[in-house]
């Protein structure tokens, strides 16, 4: 059987960075990723300022900059006197005062070529994990299946599930799970975007229906928020009915929805909530949006995923060189990162219960004509708008890359 120290399920954001830190620290890994490429529309594209400076202290700034991006300074709302500012991230402390928007392939390609530098580092694509291999109830490795249809079993060490909030491997762990609901999903679609037109993320709210626009240079990336399990019979009524509801949002918009020529050029979100009670069993440990599903509010999912990754990395790497890992070890990652996970989801719930709820049932403020009043409160007092910037840029607890992991900047070629 084949054998390696760590294997990570799942290519994203946290288990590449996993894998990255964990090779640093000189532990065999390897990162299973069940695609051939990162090519896919409309995953998670922030990376947020306590990222970047992590980025940094991993020596690849550098390279970070050269991949195409866009800097996002504000949030804000649109409203029918025009753009109000609700967060101002140039408020914030440190080198990074933005969030960058960047095709999540680039982002995930960079790290791959930083992984593959490291000697105990491997990335197999076209991979997909199948199932847990176990022996006395500890998880002792997975077996898996590649895209042309062989089979095979890996041991390892520490199993880490970084497959997202539908991770096959937090099923198979029957992990003890809390979910808190959602009032809504999002249909992801983009439109042209003319130059001098807004910036940053702004946010529209009607009657009954939420639309976030984000600057992605010659296009609006769209998040438009409808009510949870509508998402069939929205589409029955058709593209044109769409394209109504949104002049009606959005009028300036009208003539560019003609580009979107059928709801298939429309993706679906399945909004979830939710948080393990416990993220490790023997030999496996959970983190990201396996260990907890985020709501995409804010866009804070990939910079808490991230946190865990490096914060589980450095918990678990001194362990499995001395060959000490245990259940006390994992059981320190859930303590470390639950309270800004509880916390940055009480934020989000709270968001859903008291604004997206009203509003997508059609009972808000903004419904009948009013401002909201956190809104009002951020106008006319501005220093307020440092603190939803922190929360959602750096957020509680931004953990940094440890000393062994740390590098000089470089400029890695892309592969």
């Amino acid at each position: 059987m084949e054998r390696t120290g760590v294997v990570v399920v799942g290519g994203g954001p946290a288990g590449m960075v996993a894998g990255l830190v964990l090779a640093r620290a000189g532990v065999e890994v390897t990162v299973l990723e069940k695609h051939g490429d990162f090519l896919r529309d409309f995953r998670g594209d922030t990376v947020h300022a306590s990222t970047l400076t992590l980025l940094d202290e991993l020596g690849l700034g550098p390279s970070f900059a050269a991949v195409p991006h866009q800097l996002v300074d504000r949030m804000q709302v649109l409203l029918d006197a025009g753009p109000q500012t609700m967060a101002d991230l140039r408020r914030l402390p440190g080198a990074h005062k933005h969030i960058a928007f960047v095709p999540q392939w680039d982002f995930l390609d960079l790290l791959a070529d930083a992984g593959r530098r490291e000697p105990s580092f491997a990335l197999r694509m076209n991979t997909e994990f199948t199932g847990l291999l176990e022996k006395g109830g500890k998880v002792t490795g997975v077996r898996y299946r590649t895209a042309s249809g062989e089979t095979g079993e890996l041991a390892a060490d520490l199993v880490i599930a970084a497959d997202g909030r539908a991770s096959l491997v937090r099923e198979q762990l029957r992990l003890p799970v809390r979910s808190f609901g959602a009032p809504m999903d999002v249909w992801w679609f983009r439109l042209p975007r003319e130059e001098g037109e807004l910036s940053g993320a702004t946010g529209r709210f009607g009657r009954s229906d939420g639309l976030v626009l984000i600057n992605r240079g010659d296009y609006f990336q769209c998040a438009y928020l409808i009510r949870k399990g509508t998402d069939e019979l929205l589409r029955s009524e058709g593209v044109a009915a769409f394209r109504r509801r949104m002049a009606t949002l959005v009028p300036w918009l009208e003539e560019r929805l003609e580009t979107l020529e059928s709801l298939d050029d429309v993706k679906l979100l399945d909004v979830k909530l939710d948080r393990l009670r416990r993220w490790h069993a023997d030999g496996a440990l959970c983190i990201g949006d396996a260990a907890h599903a985020m709501s995409p509010i804010g866009g804070v999912g990939i910079n808490l995923a991230v946190q865990d990754a490096v914060a589980a990395a450095t918990l678990v790497a001194g362990p499995l060189r001395r060959g000490e890992l245990d259940q006390k070890v994992l059981a320190k990652v859930r303590r470390r990162r639950w309270l800004p996970t509880a916390v940055t989801q009480a934020i989000q719930r709270r968001i859903q219960d008291s604004f997206l709820k009203p509003t997508l049932a059609g009972t808000s403020s903004a419904a009948r004509g009013r401002v909201p009043r956190p809104i009002r409160l951020m106008q006319r007092f501005p220093r307020l708008q440092v603190v939803p910037a922190y929360l959602v840029a750096i957020g509680l607890r931004p953990e940094h890359a440890p000393r062994f992991a740390r590098r000089a900047p470089e400029r890695i070629e892309r592969s």
